[in-house]
């Protein structure tokens, strides 16, 4: 059997540079020091409910984008006023007719966009043709028929064909200073299901937390699963590392 080149140390090491994880890692430790046992972690869990993410983030003009590169910075300042409703969002109002009002992808704002998009040569959600399309959105419909009969949301560590670092590639949070949950870019499609079926928690990847939430106390209430148990069946009181 030949060796999975995904598993390679080339691989490994690209892959922890596309995630940022030296400078993480390094960015970990300040927290720690600065923060003491109250410290996010980069690329940490947190369990929000999907109904009170009711904004995203949107970056200031000129202004740059938080990504989850920089999961886990502290940051002060005014940054989290930015914002605008999710309500908005042209993936949520597309699921949102897909699986509420039953209408076909092809009907949705989302599936025509991506088309046009295809054809000026670029490859949304890493779809290079309508049928890599038909594909990905068949592959939603199942996962939107799976978490409904679950009841929730799998962690990412229960994906392992997609898990990489604790909960990196997740829908990206971030957390404001008053524990304002405000959806960032990726995972769209995730929030969505867990929007539309109102679970009551769904695991995230933590984005950028403002000091207040973490002095305050909120991002430590979010690093807590109401569903998560732990092998010994004692429900989990601490985010996953």
């Amino acid at each position: 059997m030949k060796p999975d080149p995904s598993h390679s140390p080339l691989r490994r090491l690209q892959r922890a540079m596309e995630a940022h994880v030296y400078r993480k890692t390094l960015r970990d430790l300040v927290n720690r020091l600065r923060h003491g046992a109250r410290a996010p972690l980069s690329d940490m869990a947190i369990y929000p409910r999907p109904r009170d993410v009711t904004h995203a983030l949107v970056a200031p003009k000129g202004g740059q984008r938080l990504r989850r590169q920089h999961s886990g910075l502290v940051l002060g300042g005014a940054w989290d006023r930015n914002r605008i409703a999710v309500e908005n969002d042209i993936k949520l109002a597309s699921c949102r007719m897909r699986w509420v009002e039953g209408a076909d992808w092809a009907e949705t704002p989302i599936y025509r966009r991506q088309l046009e998009e295809i054809a000026q040569g670029r490859a949304p959600d890493d779809c290079r043709s309508r049928e890599d399309m038909d594909r990905r959105f068949a592959m939603l419909d199942r996962v939107f028929a799976e978490t409904k009969a679950r009841g929730r949301m799998l962690d990412m560590e229960e994906l392992p064909e997609f898990h990489y670092r604790r909960a990196h590639g997740a829908t990206l949070i971030h957390v404001g200073r008053d524990g304002a949950c405000l959806r960032g870019g990726g995972g769209a499609h995730r929030f969505a299901i867990a929007h539309i079926l109102d679970l009551p928690e769904m695991p995230a990847q933590l984005g950028v937390v403002h000091p207040d939430a973490i002095r305050d106390g909120h991002l430590e209430r979010l690093g807590r699963s109401s569903l998560r148990r732990d092998p010994a069946g004692a429900a989990q009181a601490s985010p996953s590392a």
